[in-house]
């Protein structure tokens, strides 16, 4: 599917095609320049789900520092697997920047709006593994589409730069106490 600007796909449809894993979608949005906003607003608003979700169990303050972390996680991952992705498990036709990594991975976290649902007593444990399985598959497919690759280097990519994010996430968190 070839870009054709900004009306391309409505904000709402990205998310929904992100969600169903449309190559087209990530596509879309790695190339439209103007879309790192909306992707940021999606991780905005999936971490807001998250934390609205278990509210119970983290309290408004909870969901305050979720809806941080979540904004501070995406970046920091988008920069890892954009870094790890060209130079480490990149090809001939890897060819990408840090915002077309960040973008389409900002739009495969989509999925995690369901997190919501925790607040349905009795299943968060079911809709967690489930949003977490859907959220690993987009996230290969949005690395896949951005950083020109196949699936196994996509897989490899995610794997190393959650590694890497988790390490430096338990570094700074020991230091921070």
């Amino acid at each position: 599917m070839q870009y054709d600007g900004p009306a391309a796909t409505p904000f709402v449809g990205r998310m929904i095609g992100a969600a169903r894993l449309d190559n087209d979608i990530y596509e879309e949005v790695e190339h439209d320049r103007n879309a790192t906003g909306q992707a940021a607003m999606v991780v905005i608003g999936t971490s807001l789900a998250a934390g609205i979700g278990s509210i119970s169990e983290v309290g408004a303050f909870g969901l305050v520092f979720l809806t941080a972390a979540g904004l501070v996680g995406w970046a920091a991952y988008a920069w890892l697997a954009y870094f790890i992705g060209t130079r480490i498990f990149a090809t001939a036709e890897t060819s990408a920047d840090w915002g077309e990594v960040a973008r389409t991975l900002g739009f495969a976290s989509s999925p995690r709006f369901l997190l919501i649902l925790g607040l349905v007593p009795g299943i968060i444990g079911a809709v967690s593994f489930v949003v977490g399985v859907w959220f690993i598959l987009t996230t290969v497919t949005a690395l896949k589409a951005a950083l020109e690759m196949g699936t196994w280097r996509a897989v490899g990519t995610a794997l190393v730069a959650l590694i890497v994010q988790g390490i430096i996430f338990s570094i700074v968190f020991a230091i921070l106490g």
